[in-house]
């Protein structure tokens, strides 16, 4: 096996409560550095208790980007391997036996299997490849959020599917500076599409339906954006601000224009299902029901909306079917629907008024 040395690395505010955790999943790294941005709770006290590597920056005004490079300046020179791990996040076990068989002097940054979302049993709800595993010293991080390793040299990346990491986000952190930080981001470079969908994306989150609109048929326009699924994300976005404005007709097109920009994707079809259904036109929700049931196979990608895969289509399958007189069909959907998710109390209420 490699001799070469890892650092593991991580900005910290108020994460008490998951230190430990953390901890336990990389306490084989050869180094352990975190940057503390001020908290008020006893994160400080138990990684020092840890014996991990801490100094405390109050980072004004607040960027992410300059909160990890200042964190990056704790990891030591003779460090090899770098990985930013939030402390909301951890390592499954086998990580360390992965990286050092597979990392070369060649190699600068690693893809790896990335767990954004998991259900109450651990098991993934929305997955994706990413990559802050990288070589000490080729890269700096950008953007004051969403941020990104940017390289400094020639960079040579590899993909492993043994290295995976679990994000257990902290339902109770305000994402409020996410806005005014993305804002600042698009006017930094106007010309980036990631963040350009970000914000687009966040005004949304903010029902700030005409901005997101705006936005978005931005981000469209820029000959960077030619990644299809985000592409199709924008789309679906923008006809999710119509049917907030109740512009159905713009909202129908804009999903039909996602469903041609990636028609290998549920989502476009499964939020045409949903808006039919609402609007009573339960013929053509059951249409693009249908549709979206075809495409059998999940694209590896954060772009993925958690309803398309999960109980959703089947459950207003099960309703469009009942709404049109159809019962045996509709309780086919709804036992599909609960084979899902059995937990469902509305579904499983539901089953009487099928028999």
């Amino acid at each position: 096996m490699n001799n070469y040395k890892i650092c593991v690395y991580a900005i910290c505010k108020n994460e008490s409560k998951f230190i430990k955790r953390w901890y336990e999943s990389i306490k084989g790294a050869d180094y352990i550095c975190v940057l503390d941005t001020g908290s008020e709770d006893d994160s400080l006290k138990i990684l020092k208790d840890l014996k991990i590597k801490v100094k405390q920056k109050v980072i004004k005004p607040w960027r992410f980007d300059i909160a990890r490079n200042e964190s990056m300046k704790l990891i030591p020179k003779d460090a090899d391997i770098c990985i930013c791990l939030d402390l909301d996040e951890i390592m499954q076990s086998g990580w360390k036996e992965e990286l050092l068989k597979i990392w070369n002097n060649n190699v600068t940054r690693i893809n790896y299997k990335y767990n954004w979302s998991l259900d109450n049993n651990d098991k993934p709800i929305i997955s994706f490849y990413a990559n802050k595993i990288h070589k000490n010293g080729y890269y700096k991080w950008t953007h004051p959020v969403h941020e990104i390793l940017t390289p400094l040299k020639e960079e040579a990346l590899i993909t492993t599917n043994n290295i995976i990491i679990n994000h257990y986000p902290d339902s109770t952190k305000s994402r409020s500076n996410y806005l005014p930080l993305l804002e600042l981001s698009v006017k930094e470079d106007p010309t980036d599409d990631r963040n350009m969908h970000y914000l687009g994306r966040e005004y949304m989150y903010y029902r700030k339906w005409n901005k997101c609109i705006d936005t978005l048929i931005k981000h469209l326009s820029l000959p960077s954006a030619t990644w299809k699924d985000e592409r199709c994300a924008s789309m679906r976005f923008i006809a999710t601000s119509y049917i907030n404005l109740k512009r159905y007709d713009e909202a129908r097109m804009w999903l039909d224009k996602a469903m041609i920009e990636a028609p290998y994707l549920r989502d476009a079809f499964t939020e045409r299902m949903i808006l039919e259904y609402n609007l009573k036109n339960y013929e053509e929700s059951i249409k693009y029901g249908k549709k979206a049931l075809k495409i059998k196979t999940r694209v590896y990608s954060y772009i993925n909306s958690e309803h398309s895969w999960n109980e959703t289509i089947y459950d207003i399958m099960s309703l469009n079917y009942y709404m049109i007189g159809n019962k045996k069909e509709g309780l086919k959907y709804l036992n599909k629907a609960l084979k899902i998710n059995p937990n469902n109390e509305r579904i499983k209420n539901n089953k009487k008024y099928f028999m």
